[in-house]
């Protein structure tokens, strides 16, 4: 089966929506990041907020709990298997940023825009409620 999803793919914008409508932008409306399909069936992703603080130090080991929390709060990232399905892909998490993460299947339904990738997740837990998530990438070239 054709993968259309095999490359790398940088982001274009991340908001999440409630069932009101109201959209809320996470890391902010100048996130940047990227996610990458392998041919081997492995999918990694990083999202990073645009603003980051940086810490006093430049060790990514000796920052102080504010610098820690702040830099694990103004990013996303995990990577594992994944499953193409046409209208959706599963990503099995086997490490991540958010520990609750390794072990949960992602799900993910596909829509493509043209060249862009819409990935959205309905039912997505974010900062306490029930969201769904809407991230639209741009297949990055060589």
């Amino acid at each position: 089966m054709d993968n259309p999803l095999i490359g790398t793919w940088s982001l274009i914008s991340w908001y999440n929506q409630q069932a009101n409508g109201d959209k809320s932008y996470p890391l902010g409306t100048d996130a940047s990041g990227y996610i990458n399909y392998s041919p081997d069936g492995f999918v990694f992703v990083h999202l990073i907020a645009g603003a980051r603080e940086l810490y006093e130090l430049n060790d990514p080991f000796a920052g102080t709990q504010q610098e820690d929390s702040a830099a694990i709060k103004s990013q996303i990232s995990y990577a594992g298997p994944y499953e193409y399905h046409k209208e959706h892909v599963i990503h099995h998490v086997t490490a991540a940023s958010c520990p609750n993460w390794v072990g949960s299947k992602q799900i993910r339904n596909i829509c493509f825009k043209g060249p862009q990738l819409e990935l959205s997740a309905a039912g997505a837990q974010m900062h306490g409620q029930r969201v769904t998530a809407h991230v639209l990438w741009e297949r990055v070239s060589g």
